[in-house]
């Protein structure tokens, strides 16, 4: 049975029978606000967010965009993280964009992965989150198709072009999930998120 997590809630990746799960799949999903703001002109009227996974090591820290997985970098060197494509519109029910995480192969340097989101050029063509509804992040346990977690974001992220979803994170030999919902101002740009973590 699917949980439904609030801000800062933490849940385990383990299987019902115990032991942690092997392959998870992390989707994410948007959709663009139905009233466009007044002034934008139809071009800009897409958003277009871009998932991001940022691998990190033990002391919370990045080496920079080499351990990243977005759309200009499909898979990690690992081969443990692997994003399945862009998706420039949010059109559609479901996840709008997915990342394919298999714990059991991620090297034993990496203790997080953040799952965050970017507006791209958000700040160029002033779109922000406040022109997203039903953001959400969710995890899929690969072998059976079944949902393990959801978090809907429903606050009000109106001004910030970036948002760090949540994270997995090793606790004791386990991997755990943390609900962040942490909107970032400068968020325009893959890297400016990865900046935060370098």
């Amino acid at each position: 049975m699917s949980v439904n997590l609030q801000k800062g809630q933490k849940v385990d990746l383990s299987k019902d029978g115990g032991g942690t799960l092997s392959k998870v799949i992390v989707g994410l999903g948007w959709d663009v606000a139905e009233t466009p703001r007044i002034g934008a002109r139809k071009e800009d009227s897409n958003v277009d967010c871009d998932a991001i996974a940022i691998l990190c090591e033990s002391n919370g820290k990045t080496n920079g965009i080499e351990d990243t997985v977005y759309f200009g970098n499909l898979e990690h060197s690992s081969k443990a993280v692997h994003h399945t494509g862009d998706n420039i519109t949010g059109e559609g029910e479901g996840d709008d964009e997915q990342i394919i995480v298999e714990l059991n192969r991620i090297p034993d340097k990496f203790k997080k992965i953040v799952f965050a989101v970017s507006i791209y050029k958000g700040k160029e063509k002033k779109q922000h989150f406040g022109l997203i509804n039903n953001a959400f992040i969710r995890a899929v346990d690969a072998s059976t198709d079944k949902e393990l977690f959801k978090y809907d974001l429903s606050e009000n992220y109106s001004g910030k072009t970036g948002m760090i979803f949540g994270e997995f994170y090793r606790d004791g030999g386990k991997w755990k999930f943390a609900a962040i919902g942490e909107p970032v101002d400068n968020g325009s740009y893959v890297k400016d998120l990865v900046n935060l973590y370098l």
